[in-house]
C-alpha cells in the first residue's frame, strides 16, 4: 500500500497588522484586505476597527490609519510573508526610510504555534508589545492572545495609560468604509 501525504497544508491562524499614512489610507487598507482574502490559501476571519494613530519611530510624518486582522492560511510563514510583501508592492508601496511614510504596510504578528527568529522574519513580531497601534486593534479581535507572556488586552491597557489623548482612537467612518468593501467574513 502506498503511503499518502496530502499536499494541502493544515490551516493555521495568523494575526496581521496593516497601516497607511499616504494617499487614500482607508482605500489602501481595504484593498490589502481584499487581496489577502482573495488568495486561495488565505481567508479573513476577523477584522478590527480602524484606529487613527500617531507615527511611531519617526514623528515628523502624517497620522496613520491602522487595523489588525486574523486570517486562516495554508501558507508557511515565509510564503505568507512573500504574499503580503507582494500585495504591498502591487498597491504601490515604495521603499523609503525606516518607519517613514508609506502607502501600505503589512506585518505578520503571530502565526499559530510558530516561533521563528531570522533576518527575514521574526515571530512573534519583536516589537508588537511596544506598539499601541498594534495592540489596541489586536485586543479588539484577539484579547486573550498571549504575547511576551501577557494577554494582548492587558498589554494594550497598560500602553493606553501611557498614551497621549488622540494617540490611538477608533475612526468609525474609516471602519465602516472598509467593512462595506469586504465580503462577509466567515464566522461573523
Amino acid at each position: 500500500m502506498w503511503a499518502y501525504q496530502s499536499r494541502v497544508a493544515a490551516m493555521a491562524e495568523a494575526a496581521i497588522s496593516l497601516g497607511s499614512n499616504l494617499g487614500d489610507r482607508a482605500a489602501y487598507l481595504a484593498a490589502a484586505l481584499r487581496a489577502i482574502d482573495g488568495r486561495p490559501e488565505c481567508s479573513l476571519i476577523s477584522v478590527s476597527s480602524v484606529y487613527r494613530t500617531q507615527p511611531w519611530g519617526k514623528a515628523d510624518q502624517g497620522e496613520f490609519l491602522n487595523l489588525c486582522a486574523i486570517i486562516q492560511t495554508r501558507l508557511a510563514p515565509l510564503a505568507l510573508l512573500d504574499v503580503v510583501k507582494g500585495i504591498e508592492q502591487t498597491l504601490g508601496r515604495t521603499e523609503g526610510e525606516r518607519w517613514g511614510p508609506r502607502e501600505i504596510d503589512i506585518d505578520l504578528l503571530v502565526i499559530d504555534g510558530v516561533t521563528r527568529e531570522s533576518e527575514t522574519l521574526t515571530l512573534p513580531h519583536p516589537r508588537m508589545a511596544e506598539r499601541l497601534f498594534v495592540l489596541a486593534p489586536l485586543a479588539e479581535i484577539a484579547p486573550e492572545l498571549v504575547v511576551a507572556g501577557q494577554r494582548v488586552d492587558e498589554l494594550a491597557a497598560t500602553l493606553k495609560t501611557k498614551a497621549g489623548t488622540g494617540d490611538c482612537t477608533i475612526d468609525a467612518e474609516a471602519s465602516a468604509r472598509i467593512r462595506s468593501g469586504l465580503s462577509p467574513i466567515r464566522g461573523s
